[in-house]
């Protein structure tokens, strides 16, 4: 009996592992599904640049092989489009610049020096993350048109240069680097700007790198902002223009094929910084 029984624990044994990998392979469908929902609406906008002329019928349109870049060349003729992508690089790149420097500045004034007010300036700051953007609008609109920068591409990157979450953000990240190292370079006799140039912000590439990345992906499809601020079709913004084409006469291809060219600058940039930016959200996980 007890042969019987050791010979019969190995087996026990072998199946419960093979168990545990069945369960947890199971738990990878929902998973797929979920993953698959989520891109569903990328994919038809894709499937239907591809199609022009081909009325949108589900599922018949996702296997239909004829293939064209009709609406892709369309879409890049236009006079309007590449004018507005410029507008939107422009829009997203010195946005993301400046939204760094001066969040990383602020970041690091509130996290290793000592001020007068220094804990009430930083709790007015995180104070305005409490308001919704929606009710600042208005006066933002009356502050930039008082000053001449509407329509203006200065004004339209002016208002978004403060940032409380990025310097929120930055303060926490910078309150971890030991203050050895900045006290060190003091010794070497290196002033405030090459401590923060040389010591600080060689230290913040992750949490530089995760900051940008959503800094330009917010810049780059922002839409209620630039929408208020340009008057002017030259001076509009891809999401601006590419809402105005609904009014005209565009192809629905042509249109999905627009969003394309749009999403695919976003989609490299998160590509080449994912490293840094999956880096910097687990180090501000632990944190």
């Amino acid at each position: 009996m007890s042969a019987i029984t050791e010979r019969r624990e190995p087996f026990a044994a072998r199946r419960a592992p093979r168990a545990v990998r069945v369960r947890k392979q199971l738990i990878h469908i929902p998973m797929i599904l979920i993953g698959a929902l989520t891109l569903f609406p990328f994919i038809s906008m894709v499937v239907i640049s591809l199609h022009p002329g081909v009325p949108v019928q589900v599922p018949e349109i996702f296997f239909n092989t004829d293939i064209s870049l009709d609406a892709y060349r369309q879409a890049l003729r236009s006079s309007n489009i590449p004018r507005w992508a410029l507008n939107t690089t422009i829009y997203s790149v010195v946005s993301v610049v400046l939204v760094l420097l001066f969040a990383s500045m602020a970041g690091y004034a509130f996290a290793k020096k000592r001020f007068l007010g220094r804990e009430v300036i930083f709790w007015v700051f995180i104070a305005m993350l409490m308001i919704p953007y929606q009710l600042t609008i208005i006066p933002q609109y009356l502050l930039v048109g008082q000053i001449g920068g509407l329509d203006t591409m200065w004004g339209l990157i002016l208002p978004t240069i403060a940032n409380a979450q990025a310097m929120f953000l930055m303060r926490q990240f910078m309150q971890d680097i030991p203050d050895e190292l900045i006290d060190a370079a003091k010794i070497d006799g290196a002033g405030e700007l090459r401590v923060y140039w040389s010591v600080i912000l060689p230290q913040t590439k992750p949490i530089l790198a995760t900051l940008g990345t959503f800094v330009f992906l917010w810049h780059w499809n922002d839409f209620l902002w630039p929408l208020v601020a340009q008057q002017s079709p030259e001076n509009y913004v891809l999401t601006v223009g590419l809402n105005g084409l609904q009014a005209q006469n565009v192809s629905l291809a042509t249109l999905m094929a627009s969003a394309v060219v749009m999403f695919i600058p976003a989609l490299l940039v998160f590509i080449f910084l994912q490293r840094y930016f999956v880096r910097g959200v687990m180090m501000s996980g632990i944190k």
